[in-house]
């Protein structure tokens, strides 16, 4: 409890002197973060990713504004609390791109016309928004500057778009940081070197690129160097001096989120008990790495030959489908080793558990990520889709949950099977590169769940014996979060 409560203070302590202020350009959903002091200031547009919504960027929103920028969030069409879907699939940049940059154009008029906006202009953007703000910055030259963190971009030239400032994490795939490297070339002249600023800012042709050290695509968004590097650069390009001020949200975030994972221990002893012994296959090593293997390897040769764009959700439907069929995979091997064994139904207390550990995950565990993280609250449109993707999260969870559990089970069978589960959507994504890249940014975020939700899942079985319980509910918030964080596509008429 004391490190819940001193996360959150120390996290509301960040948008001292600031005010929040919600709005819909159209049915875009806006936050603009500024000082209270109310002073003329630039406003700093700014764009979350793939996958992504503006909670994920508030870092940025609240270093800027305490600097004393005018800085705005906002959610992409299918993304977020956009109630809009977005237009153009994978394969679709260009009617993608368009959607996009509509959005953006939107946001950044809405801005422009804010009380206290001095009539200039500065974006951000992160991973697929990089090229999207460096697009518009190319097409609108009175853009200032713009903040590319994670870029990808083939549009850029040695003077377009102006004071361009590229960020990565220093764990990111090379070939981002390859692309950060020839983009800046094109004004050094030379290899660059990190932190050196190339060109000039009176003129426009200012490059930097900038490396965030030991962070990869999303922890970027939440390094102090980041934030010092998107501050110091557009301080440059307008000629102000800032408070100095940067939001090191991460170890506050990690204090708040481990005093939530550790309250569920002594929590867990408050359900009930289902059955009295501990139910599960309880498979040994020898028996359990073939069950645990063999989907691994043929989930992805299967799915490799079968349409799995059949919910209008942007790579969901594909997670979802992987899920599914790797938990039958799964439940065949159990049934083929002897594993199954038909087990008690008590209904009622196995409701009520479930219902617990379910709300534990995505109330107790899920507001605070919105409030501080990412979208994690659905709109009422996507709530659908959350009960489709259950029909693929629960074979997986059930199935995963009766293989690792029981007396006698392989001690680290359960941390075995969520590895084999990732080595496979890694074998996907390389089997299907250009359909499925997009998957490389959530693997770590699935991972983190992974570890987050597998200690709840051991502490509810061991209190509670039973592997229905912990496998429904963790199928739940799974299908919970792909529904709420994947893009909502329009379907084709």
């Amino acid at each position: 409890m004391l490190a819940i409560g001193g996360g959150v203070w120390q996290l509301e302590a960040l948008r001292a002197g600031l005010r929040l202020d919600r709005a819909e350009v159209g049915q875009i959903p806006v936050t603009v973060f500024r000082p209270v002091s109310g002073a003329p200031a630039p406003v700093v547009v700014i764009a979350h990713g793939f996958s992504g919504s503006q909670q994920l960027m508030q870092a940025f929103a609240v270093t800027l504004a305490r600097n004393g920028y005018l800085a705005l969030t906002f959610d992409f069409p299918g993304h977020g609390r956009n109630p809009v879907p977005i237009r153009g699939d994978i394969a679709d940049d260009a009617a993608r791109s368009h959607e996009l940059l509509g959005a953006l154009e939107a946001v950044v008029g809405y801005g422009r016309a804010l009380p206290g906006a001095d009539g200039r202009v500065a974006l951000l953007g992160h991973s697929m928004a990089s090229d999207i703000v460096v697009q518009y910055a190319e097409a609108h030259p009175e853009i200032a500057a713009t903040v590319a963190v994670s870029l990808f971009s083939r549009g850029v030239t040695a003077t377009s778009p102006r004071n361009l400032l590229v960020v990565d994490g220093a764990l990111e795939p090379a070939m981002l940081l390859d692309e950060g490297r020839r983009i800046v070339a094109m004004a050094s002249g030379e290899t660059p070197s990190v932190g050196v600023t190339y060109g000039s800012m009176t003129y426009g042709t200012a490059r930097r690129l900038a490396l965030s050290g030991g962070v990869e695509h999303i922890g970027v968004l939440f390094s102090a160097q980041s934030m010092a590097e998107a501050r110091d650069w557009l301080d440059q390009a307008f000629g102000r001096t800032g408070s100095a001020f940067v939001d090191a949200r991460g170890p506050w975030l990690g204090l708040l989120f481990a005093g939530l994972v550790a309250l569920a221990l002594p929590l867990s002893r408050l359900l009930p008990q289902v059955v009295p012994a501990p139910l599960g296959a309880g498979l040994p090593w020898r028996r359990l790495l073939p069950v645990a293997l063999v989907p691994a390897v043929l989930t992805p040769l299967i799915l490799r030959q079968i349409p799995t764009s059949f919910l209008p959700i942007l790579l969901g439907d594909y997670l979802v489908v992987h899920f599914a069929v790797y938990g039958l995979l799964t439940a065949i091997g159990v049934r083929l080793t002897g594993g199954w064994i038909p087990p008690p139904w008590p209904w009622r207390r196995l409701a009520l558990a479930t219902a617990a550990v379910a709300a534990y995950g995505i109330l107790v565990l899920g507001l605070p990520t919105d409030r501080y993280l990412s979208s994690f609250m659905p709109t009422l449109g996507r709530l659908p889709l959350v009960l489709a993707l259950l029909a693929g999260t629960l074979p997986y969870f059930l199935a995963d949950e009766w293989l690792t559990r029981g007396s006698g089970a392989a001690r680290g069978g359960y941390a075995l099977t969520k590895l084999c589960f990732l080595l496979s959507l890694a074998l996907a994504i390389a089997l299907s590169l250009e359909r499925l890249f997009f998957l490389i940014i959530i693997v770590p975020a699935i991972l983190l769940l992974f570890l987050v939700y597998g200690l709840l899942s051991s502490w509810t079985y061991g209190r509670t014996h039973h592997p229905f319980v912990a496998g429904a509910a963790n199928a739940l918030v799974f299908a919970w979060a792909i529904g709420v964080t994947f893009p909502v596509v329009a379907q084709a008429a």
